[in-house]
């Protein structure tokens, strides 16, 4: 049985690598200026407000009573966001205009590459660029003193898993929409996490109905779990947030899939 899922499984990985390689090409043309801009939005912030506002603001309290610096505070927070806001930019804005209006994956589906293997290469692309943000993101980090060397070397795998299932909630989302207007909701969703997910202030701070509503937000559950590497506080509920961001990779790749093909296969 093995023996002959695997050259299955090579030929899926080098369809989606093809896919994800188109994208690379296009870094010949002006589009690494959008990189840049990703990269550079999550650091004003930091300078901005972590280090600005947290002069006025000083140390802020942590679930166990412990006192961090307000930069410290907010620059994982930071990290989540820009990984969370460069996945959901690939796999929506870039990723539905591929499919509704320049007809790429029709261009494709005519090869042998099949829906969910598209997917996975845009997916993969996503995170590629998200990940070159989380470590150049980090080397600020650990420059400012704002966390260790090794804590940022564990912090990168799970920001990359952020933006793994940020990259999956797009693209089903995008199999979804109906038409350009529909962003506009999609950007306010994310500025509406991006303002209330502890990003700025810890979840204990608000009433405890909105504080329950926060904590099961999947922007929250990120920011908790980076913050809880880059602090050195993990404990059984960072657990919980890597297992709540599997099920949504998971769950939102599968349904991508099967609107994909329903969508491109008709």
């Amino acid at each position: 049985m093995l023996p002959r899922l695997l050259p299955a499984l090579d030929g899926m990985a080098r369809r989606s690598a093809a896919v994800a390689g188109r994208n690379v090409a296009a870094l010949r043309t002006a589009y690494w200026l959008v990189l840049l801009g990703g990269l550079l939005e999550p650091v004003f912030y930091l300078f901005s407000i972590g280090v600005g506002v947290g002069a006025l603001v000083g140390e802020i309290p942590l679930p166990g009573g412990r006192l961090v610096g307000y930069a410290e505070f907010v620059a994982p927070a930071m990290l989540a966001s820009s990984a969370m806001s460069g996945a959901l930019t690939e796999t929506t804005f870039n990723f539905f205009g591929k499919m509704k209006f320049m007809r790429l994956y029709e261009g494709m589906l005519a090869t042998p590459v099949r829906p969910i293997e598209i997917a996975l290469g845009e997916l993969s692309w996503a995170m590629l660029r998200g990940s070159l943000y989380s470590a150049a993101f980090l080397v600020i980090m650990v420059a400012m003193d704002l966390t260790t060397p090794l804590r940022a070397l564990a912090a990168f795998p799970a920001s990359v898993l952020v933006g793994f299932a940020f990259g999956a909630l797009g693209m089903t989302v995008s199999t979804l929409i109906r038409g350009w207007q529909d962003f506009d909701m999609i950007s306010a969703g994310m500025f509406v996490l991006f303002l209330f997910s502890g990003t700025f202030i810890p979840a204990t701070a608000y009433p405890d109905v909105l504080r329950w509503i926060v904590e099961v937000t999947p922007l929250y559950r990120s920011v908790d779990l980076i913050r809880g590497i880059s602090l050195g506080s993990l404990g059984f509920v960072q657990l919980l947030d890597v297992l709540y961001l599997l099920a949504m990779l998971v769950g939102g790749l599968f349904v991508a899939g099967r609107r994909m093909e329903r969508l491109l296969c008709r």
